[in-house]
């Protein structure tokens, strides 16, 4: 992960409910789940007693990750972008100048990323390989399929 985690104030609300919703119905069912089993008999031959504490484990290492991405984060006012140029937030419009096709990408945060939502992450190849770029530039990206040209379309919020 990034050491600054940049992520509008809505992603951050949905980071704190689900953090708030982890700790305080996930662990305490979590906890029900090993005392359960744990009266079940000799902890050596238990199953249940093993996954109830794996998942524990998963869950515990889930909310220290939500506590980091939200220690890390950076609340940007969408309202202040500048759309002169690529930056965090923005609404990029791309011609790859390959395929001649047309795509609109907004890059996010790496926590946000999602590719079928038209997000990429600052940090991916693409993301990266297109920040500081204005309209009319061409961003040349190199992927492990190699190297990408794409010309700058649209700057938008």
């Amino acid at each position: 992960m990034s050491d600054t985690n940049y992520v509008t104030q809505e992603t951050f609300e949905k980071m704190q409910a689900e953090l708030h919703s982890l700790k305080s119905i996930d662990r305490p069912a979590a906890s029900a789940a090993i005392a359960e089993a744990r009266e079940k008999g000799d902890l050596k031959e238990n199953a249940e007693y093993d996954a109830a504490k794996e998942a524990q484990g998963l869950l515990e290492a889930k909310i220290n990750y939500l506590e980091g991405a939200m220690a890390t984060a950076r609340i940007i006012d969408e309202s202040t972008i500048d759309t002169s140029r690529v930056s965090i937030l923005t609404k990029v419009t791309v011609t790859n100048m390959n395929t001649k096709k047309t795509v609109t990408y907004q890059i996010v945060s790496e926590s946000e990323a999602d590719l079928k939502l038209g997000k990429i992450s600052v940090i991916s190849p693409i993301g990266s390989g297109l920040l500081g770029k204005v309209k009319g530039d061409i961003a040349e990206v190199t992927v492990p399929a190699g190297l990408l040209k794409f010309r700058i379309e649209e700057i938008t919020v």
